[in-house]
């Protein structure tokens, strides 16, 4: 199925769980923020949501410097 990630279209696995899908990316959830529909979604939920048809999906990633 196809799922739009980050504004790009991307073919995924049907029932494919958020937590599965960032392990799918290997991104460290300790370093990034999911926005699924247009809400902010907490890391304790992504077990409990399963991406549908035309889900949108941003991944926003922190970096540190100075």
């Amino acid at each position: 199925m196809i799922i739009k990630i980050n504004g790009r279209d991307e073919i995924i696995a049907e029932k494919l769980k958020l937590s599965a899908l960032v392990e799918s990316k290997e991104l460290s959830s300790e370093k990034i923020v999911i926005e699924h529909n247009f809400a902010i979604i907490p890391k304790e939920k992504w077990q409990g949501i399963t991406l549908q048809v035309n889900d949108q999906v941003e991944i926003i990633g922190f970096m540190g410097g100075g």
